[in-house]
């Protein structure tokens, strides 16, 4: 399949997944991802970073005082790397990982066990046989004219 026949398809894929209704649920998912973004960027900035130099400060570390995203690491030729930076976005991805993780574990979990109790409940109607109808009256009135005949 050539390159051109895969960009078709990958277009083609688009189409349909942007004009079935999907594409308002991407831009609800998109919205809430974002303010859960900035959340969890609150919660590492406020919450585990000031955690985090309060530890280093009383391993001793240097300049644990100023916060770990004002880390820098310093070369012979001057030029600054800020690894505190890096070291706080590596956090904010991992807490929204690991959310994510939980979410889809949990929402996937739901939906297999939706998907099991169908497959039972067709199971189980499949499994057991179908009640015969009721008699009708009239085959109720030759039943009873049989058994009278019978005992006659």
């Amino acid at each position: 399949m050539g390159i051109k026949n895969k960009a078709a398809s990958l277009i083609e894929e688009f189409k349909a997944f942007a004009f079935k209704g999907n594409i308002v649920d991407m831009a609800i998912g998109i919205i809430i991802g974002a303010a859960f973004g900035k959340i969890v960027n609150s919660f590492v900035s406020d919450v585990v970073m000031p955690t985090v130099t309060a530890i280093i400060a009383k391993c001793g570390g240097q300049n644990a005082g100023e916060g770990i995203k004002t880390l820098v690491y310093t070369t012979s030729e001057g030029i600054a790397i800020p690894y505190g930076t890096f070291i706080g976005e590596v956090l904010n991805f991992l807490i929204v990982a690991f959310a994510v993780f939980l979410l889809m574990k949990k929402f996937l979990g739901f939906m297999q066990n939706m998907r099991k109790k169908k497959e039972a409940e067709a199971a189980a109607a499949a499994a057991a046989p179908a009640a015969p109808p009721a008699p009708s009256a009239e085959e109720k009135l030759l039943t009873e004219i049989r058994d009278l005949l019978k005992n006659k």
